[in-house]
């Protein structure tokens, strides 16, 4: 890291740097008052949340998703809905329609444990939102992206959070493991299952 302890902001810079270190979070400075912060997560597998320390307050920005293909108003109605239950950062969009995690805290009330609780709200609301987010916006792709898996036996591995919809009704969802070799695999997909 840098030595960014001069100036009014230098009290916050190291306290960014303290708390990423410890928490082993890659953390690099983007210019005189900013830092990329990367988040691992499960579903969205990293979120890069800025951190840029302004006069009086700490804005937070998170990269969560593209500008959807379709059903964009649903996707905003559902985003404006989440952010009634979240804590310091809300779901925006900028002028391209891309999602953002956006938010403003007060140094003042900036220690080590508000900015856990604020980078924690980040990834829990871009990973936990992540697939609902993709299904309303991206539904048509994903069921068109596992017909072609599907009709060329590729994995479906990375598609699994989206069987229960990109699937076929007609029969259960292909998987990606083998059939066990002590019971034959099924000649015909319209084969019940128990």
């Amino acid at each position: 890291m840098t030595d960014r302890s001069e100036g009014p902001t230098g009290e916050y810079a190291a306290l960014i740097e303290r708390v990423c270190a410890e928490r082993e979070l890659p953390c690099e400075p983007t210019g005189d008052r900013g830092y990329a912060v990367t988040l691992p997560g499960t579903h969205k597998l990293k979120t890069v949340c800025n951190l840029i320390v302004g006069e009086h307050a700490l804005r937070v920005e998170a990269f969560v998703m593209r500008r959807p293909d379709e059903n964009h108003e649903q996707l905003w109605a559902w985003l404006l809905r989440r952010n009634a239950r979240m804590y310091g950062v809300a779901f925006s969009i900028d002028a391209a329609g891309d999602v953002y995690l956006t938010g403003r805290v007060r140094l003042t009330g900036l220690d080590e444990d508000e900015l856990d609780r604020l980078l924690g709200a980040v990834v829990t609301y871009a990973d936990e939102s992540f697939d609902t987010m993709l299904e309303i916006g991206f539904g048509t792709a994903i069921r068109r992206e596992w017909q072609w898996r599907v009709k060329r036996g590729e994995s479906l591995a990375n598609l699994q959070a989206f069987a229960h919809f990109a699937a076929p009704s007609d029969g259960p969802a292909p998987s990606d493991s083998p059939a066990p070799s002590d019971s034959p695999a099924p000649s015909d997909s319209s084969t019940a299952v128990d």
